[in-house]
């Protein structure tokens, strides 16, 4: 095991539709290299919650912190202000500045024709309808892997895409963005204005929405990328 093995913790965030199990091809690999690693779960109730939640999972960590987040959960990860977290990592993912929504930035683009219509239940709760899975949240993954996803999904609620965000931590502390060129649920191009747009180190690669699943090499090297100059440096 490494020096630094106990120096930082390596904090992962699912986004809608998804529990921490979404990170399981990357958590061994983030581990054999001698990282601490931990999912953190989030409600996908409100922002205010999800945020609150993630604060609270860094709270049980020791050491300096890098934070991960998926889709939604780039805005959690920069709604959930700590000194310790020292860098921010965005998976094909969401980052709306003060006063934006979460709509806001995922509707800024046009829909991929292959994305699945939204619509949320009496409850408020938005459920991916089941072949959106395999259309445009992973459409290059294997049929077994789409069936797990649809099978474990969780839904997001509405608070969670209307509610402002607060002012983001990308705008104090250093980002990476991981761009999925051809994702079918967050336009590519709206990913690479909010990259540019918080000054992010930008890594683009030819894959679909969910790289932790089959690309999940690629996401491991952007986040030791992040740990390097986060924590080691």
């Amino acid at each position: 095991m490494s020096s630094y093995a106990k120096a930082g913790t390596v904090v992962l965030v699912h986004g809608a539709w998804a529990d921490g199990s979404c990170w399981s091809n990357v958590i061994q690999p983030l581990r054999h290299q001698g990282l601490n690693v931990t999912a953190a779960p989030v409600p996908l109730t409100s922002l205010t919650d999800d945020s609150a939640a993630l604060r609270r999972v860094i709270e049980r960590v020791d050491g300096p912190v890098i934070l991960v987040g998926h889709a939604y959960a780039g805005a959690v990860i920069a709604a959930a202000h700590d000194d310790r977290v020292r860098s921010l990592v965005y998976i094909a993912a969401l980052a709306p500045d003060e006063g934006e929504t979460v709509a806001d930035v995922f509707y800024r683009a046009a829909q991929h024709p292959e994305a699945p219509r939204l619509v949320p239940d009496a409850y408020g709760l938005i459920w991916m309808p089941e072949d959106g899975f395999g259309h445009a949240v992973a459409h290059k993954a294997s049929t077994d892997q789409i069936a797990i996803m649809a099978a474990v999904q969780r839904p997001i609620a509405v608070n969670c895409i209307q509610e402002k965000a607060p002012a983001p931590a990308w705008k104090t502390k250093q980002s990476w963005f991981f761009i999925a060129e051809e994702d079918r649920m967050i336009a590519p191009e709206s990913q690479r204005f909010m990259a540019d747009r918080m000054g992010a180190t930008i890594r683009s690669h030819a894959v679909d929405h969910m790289p932790m699943y089959t690309a999940p090499n690629l996401v491991v090297d952007i986040v030791l990328e992040a740990e390097r100059q986060g924590i080691r440096k």
